[in-house]
């Protein structure tokens, strides 16, 4: 069985996050995908509680097959990928092309991948070197694998720029996440 974790802050989820999940569940043919919303990452800077955060992912990527929405008490990905609640068996990480690019920073990259093996979602246009340059570094190369998903020009820090002024958020996150983060003012000083 081929499961997938999907990692991160989520703060708040956008359609970049739903489309790289979407993809992962049809590349690696996932008979399960684990949605997991850190409660305190260790390299980023949150804005909400985990409550809130984990009420929006679950509304971001409800229409999902087989997939499951729940938190990580772990910072670091090598603390969630030894953690036998979320590790079984043969298990894709999922991470955008930007946040591998990065991956040589990470607390123990090389352990990870002896854990896990690593789906990175790149896009059309994305500087393939910058990819190539991380792959070279690492021990165990071939357990890093590349797939496309479409272009989503979004952040979760743009999202939350936009809630503040006021602006239209419609299209960047998933339709029910928009309506709650302008029911509850998240972002905005109001919740």
């Amino acid at each position: 069985m081929t499961s997938g974790l999907f990692g991160g802050a989520f703060d708040p989820p956008h359609a970049g996050h739903v489309a790289l999940a979407r993809k992962a569940l049809e590349h690696f043919a996932l008979e399960r995908l684990r949605v997991l919303v850190v409660v305190e990452p260790a390299h980023k800077a949150i804005e909400t509680d985990v409550e809130l955060r984990l009420e929006l992912a679950r509304l971001a990527f409800a229409e999902l097959p087989r997939t499951k929405v729940g938190a990580d008490p772990h910072p670091y990905t090598i603390e969630t990928v030894s953690d036998g609640r979320f590790v079984a068996g043969d298990t894709v990480f999922l991470v955008g092309a930007d946040e591998f690019a990065g991956f040589l920073s990470w607390r123990e990259p090389d352990r990870i991948l002896e854990r896990v093996r690593l789906g990175v979602a790149t896009r059309p246009g994305y500087p393939r070197e910058r990819l190539e340059v991380v792959l070279a570094e690492l021990e165990r190369p071939e357990r890093v694998e590349l797939f496309t998903i479409p272009a989503h020009d979004v952040s979760s820090t743009e999202i939350r720029a936009r809630a503040a002024r006021g602006e239209p958020i419609a299209g960047l996150v998933p339709a029910p996440v928009a309506r709650r983060i302008v029911e509850l003012g998240i972002y905005d000083g109001g919740c």
